[in-house]
């Protein structure tokens, strides 16, 4: 059955999009005669080079391009992207030096502070000459344990525009979830905070931050913000107070050109099946595919407000930053979206003017349970876009968002990872939204879908992949000398395709479905079935809060076991089973019934709020969880272990 149609853009809307601006300046210069997003679409794969180059060229790139585009660009991997290029990161996201708004922050506790592009700039020049003056060079890592506040990003930005590489996560991270992290790429400089603020309670860490300190032999220079109010006074020798580490007398900065692929950021694997792997991204895809997707696919520009809710743990905080160099407000926010009351980041978009608001799908999914309805409470003027991104967006929230929240505005489902530091599928202001679709496949982007036997299909289910090149695929693996860690994460299934790990289908309108991460797929009976598939029919109960499914090994063979958290005083029993397994039946097929379903009070995940099913897992089998640092609630584990309910 055909998806139905939610959203369409007006004939104005299209005409004043950057995307089409973007495709008849191709149809003037390349004589292409392209017409659509899909024929643009197409241009972009047939003529890649074409196109990256002309990325460059219209986000006018601050940097020496080289006349060569590519060079093996047929190689996954071993392309080599612009070889003759040098740019420096941070000079592109400052390039704005005016009193427009650049960064507005919003804190749990009802703090709110902005910067502008002159003050940004005036912050950075004096951070980045203490690290000049404390020895920062190229290649050097500055780590940081922080939230999502204006000094974080100042810090980041310093830090790159040395050459030096950064790296964080948020300061709800365990001791050993941070050494497992850090640990691995040996920084110079920590900034960390004296605590923080969420679920209206405000968390001291200072404590934590000197244990990791302790087995950090690299760092010289502990560079600690007094955030959360615990700190006038510096205990520990070892840390300096942030605002004595600044420069004050500084007031330039010498940009630090370096190569295309000169790193910028270290990035983490979730790390639930053991020590995270440190994803090494360049300086020049990073930029590259950041304006393109900002640009052209959110159409943004310096008259916009983006807000994206995340922290500094998760890719989406750098995909959030990258949109300074578009000049557009960014609203920083940290702490709990629920607290103090479930409203508050939809008051926040109100007094802020958002115009591109993005959140998870777990978020949206919170919201409705919670009867939360913004488009009666709220005024929202200025929003024209919501992205979702973390996990599957259910078409159920896709009616949420229409019906409780805007009915005129692009809902925007995007999908890719840490892994590109940006997104293999996603929106486009130019075209309609489908109930359950993401928008499109991104420009310049190859993707397609592959059966077991690697042959591109549509409109059936299979292994998402990318089949060329492109400018921000990893520089590598942090350690991994010969790259065979890197070629096995991604280029072993396929020989040379980009392997993403996600069970996905292309549909009729030339959109993407994903139906969750392939490793996490259930297969009873032979039979592939992704987890999103099951989530979005159990979720239609009202009493169901959130749910988790796995595969369990049972008599030669898998069964679907699904464990559900509900509301507050509802139980399991027969009666509710019987309605949940209805309901799947009815939405789904027999098969996605589960064998088992059982109660549970909480559901572990990531600290960045992915729920892990291979962790759920390996509990049930009775196998170790390798790194449980690397979950916000570890503690939930144990509601798995050795349940007698799953021995008969």
């Amino acid at each position: 059955m055909a998806a139905e149609r939610l959203w369409q853009p007006s004939a104005d809307q299209i005409a004043e999009a950057r995307m089409s601006d973007f495709l008849q300046q191709i149809n003037v210069h390349n004589d292409a005669g392209l017409a659509n997003y899909h024929e643009l679409y197409q241009w972009s794969i047939d003529n890649n080079e074409a196109f990256w180059s002309l990325i460059w060229d219209y986000f006018d790139v601050i940097g020496e391009k080289g006349d060569v585009i590519v060079q093996d660009k047929d190689k996954l991997p071993g392309a080599k992207w612009f070889p003759e290029a040098e740019l420096n990161f941070a000079e592109n996201l400052l390039r704005h030096k005016d009193n427009h708004s650049a960064l507005v922050f919003r804190g749990e506790n009802g703090e709110r502070q902005e910067l502008s592009y002159e003050a940004l700039y005036l912050q950075v020049a004096r951070a980045a000459h203490a690290l000049k003056t404390q020895g920062v060079s190229s290649g050097d890592r500055v780590a940081g344990m922080m939230p999502n506040c204006i000094e974080t990003i100042v810090m980041m930005l310093a830090t790159t525009s040395l050459g030096a590489i950064w790296s964080s996560c948020s300061p709800d991270f365990g001791v050993q979830g941070v050494l497992d992290r850090f640990g691995q790429i040996e920084p110079k400089v920590l900034m960390t905070v004296d605590g923080y603020f969420y679920n209206q309670k405000n968390l001291n860490i200072k404590d934590k931050v000197s244990e990791i300190a302790d087995n950090l032999p690299t760092v010289e220079h502990l560079v600690l913000v007094n955030f959360s109010g615990q700190s006038e006074v510096v205990d520990d020798a070892r840390m300096v107070r942030y605002e004595d580490f600044l420069d004050n007398d500084a007031s330039d900065i010498d940009f630090v050109r370096k190569p295309f692929n000169h790193p910028i950021y270290i990035m983490f694997s979730s790390g639930t099946t053991g020590v995270p792997k440190c994803i090494v991204h360049g300086a020049g895809g990073t930029l590259l595919q950041h304006c393109k997707e900002h640009g052209l696919h959110t159409d943004l520009d310096r008259e916009d407000t983006l807000f994206y809710f995340t922290t500094c743990g998760w890719m989406m905080w750098n995909w959030l930053v990258s949109g300074l160099a578009l000049g557009a407000k960014l609203v920083l926010f940290d702490g709990s979206p629920f607290a103090p009351k479930p409203e508050v980041l939809w008051d926040i978009a109100d007094e802020e003017h958002i115009s591109v608001f993005g959140t998870s799908a777990k978020y949206l999914s919170a919201l409705e349970k919670a009867d939360v309805k913004p488009r009666q409470s709220h005024e929202l003027k200025a929003l024209r876009s919501i992205l979702t991104t973390g996990s599957v967006l259910p078409p159920e929230s896709f009616d949420y968002v229409y019906r409780d929240i805007k009915t005129d505005l692009c809902l925007s489902s995007i999908s890719g990872g840490t892994d590109i530091v940006s997104c293999f599928a996603l929106g486009c202001p130019i075209l309609p939204v489908y109930r359950g679709e993401l928008q499109c496949r991104g420009l310049g982007l190859a993707v397609n879908v592959y059966n077991d036997q690697g042959e591109a299909v549509k409109q059936q289910k299979g292994e998402l992949v990318c089949e060329n090149s492109f400018p921000n695929m990893p520089v590598g693996f942090w350690g991994d000398d010969d790259g065979q860690r890197y070629f096995n994460a991604y280029f072993a299934r396929f020989d040379n395709i980009w392997a993403h790990g996600d069970f996905a289908e292309l549909t009729e309108h030339d959109g993407v479905i994903i139906y969750g991460r392939s490793d996490a797929v259930l297969n009873p009976g032979g039979v592939r079935i992704g987890t999103a598939e099951i989530y979005r029919q159990v979720e239609k109960v009202d009493v169901v809060l959130e749910s988790i499914a796995i595969g369990q090994q049972w008599d030669d063979d898998e069964r679907v076991v699904l464990f559900v958290r509900l509301r507050e005083g509802v139980q399991l029993d027969d009666a509710l089973v019987k309605t949940i397994k209805q309901t799947i039946r009815a939405n789904a097929t027999p098969r996605h019934v589960p064998a088992v379903i059982l109660q549970v009070n909480d559901i572990p995940r990531t600290i960045s709020g992915k729920i892990v099913e291979l962790a759920v897992r390996n509990v049930v089998h009775g196998q170790p969880v390798q790194n449980t640092d690397a979950l916000a609630n570890p503690d939930a584990l144990n509601e798995f272990k050795d349940r007698p309910e799953l021995s008969r």
